[in-house]
Formats: C-alpha cells, structure tokens, sequence
C-alpha cells in the first residue's frame, strides 16, 4: 500500500522476503536493491497513405529489468542454495520476492514491490583484496523475474 507524503522516503530502510514468508528469522538484511526497473518496448509504424511524412509509436511489449541484491557476507548458504536449485533443473526454484521500504521509524510500509517468478541468474563472491583490511566481504545475487507490479 502506497502511502503519499509532501517529504520523499529515505532508501535506507527497507525489508527483502525472498519468498519464504519467514521475516522473523532473517540471516542477514541487503546492504543494497538496484534494478527495480519496467520498460516498455516500441515500434514504429507508417501506412504507406498517411498524409503525415513520420511513423507512429505503437506499444509492444514490456520487459522487467533484472534485480541485484547486495549483502554482506554472514557465512549463510541460502542464496548459493537458490541458485543451485535453478542451475540443477529445479521448476520449483522460482518465488515470489518481496521488497517493501519503510518509513523512517521502520515500522509502517509505505511502498511494496512484487516480483513474479523471481529466480536468481547470478551469483557473484566478494571480491578478495589483502591490502583492504577494513572492507566488508559483500556477496551480490542477481534474480529475474517475468513480471514487477508496485503497490
């Protein structure tokens, strides 16, 4: 349920439910979403008789962007597990994520958006440096889905 306001809601809180339901026993929250994204292809098309010397702009399709999630890394298998399911032939690897932002006190929702048959196309270790003693470990899952609705 979309909540309008005068002042823009902040990025900073916000809750991912990677289609278990179980919000109560999270292993570790994303340090970043990115990609939540619904474009909608065009053609153009002109009759040979139109009286007009441009083409028009006809819908087609839409397409939703993929989804990459970013956490650190907690030593949980959960996310290699998903993907594994999907690059093993598991139909039914496919769930519904849901990412819902949060007002500032963290406790009210006030944007909601679903993906439809989100399964994750890659899976991405943290990058290894010696020299960067004070870096976080950051583990990076990207998903597609076949459709994004907000609410």
């Amino acid at each position: 349920m979309a909540v309008e306001r005068t002042n823009p809601y902040g990025t900073f809180n916000y809750l991912v439910d990677l289609g278990t339901g179980d919000t109560a026993s999270i292993k570790a929250g994303f340090q970043e979403v990115s990609g939540l994204n619904i474009e909608v292809t065009s053609a153009d098309y002109r009759n040979g008789n139109d009286k007009v010397n441009h083409v028009r702009k006809i819908n087609g399709i839409y397409k939703v962007g993929d989804i990459t999630l970013k956490r650190g890394l907690m030593g949980a298998l959960d996310l290699y597990e998903w993907i594994n399911a999907v690059r093993t032939g598991d139909q039914s690897a496919r769930r519904s994520v849901t990412i819902q932002l949060r007002d500032e006190s963290g406790q009210n929702v006030v944007m909601t958006w679903r993906l439809t048959n989100a399964r994750p196309i890659r899976y991405n270790g943290p990058a290894m440096n010696a020299k960067t003693g004070t870096d976080v470990a950051i583990e990076e899952l990207v998903l597609s889905c076949e459709d994004l609705t907000i609410e």
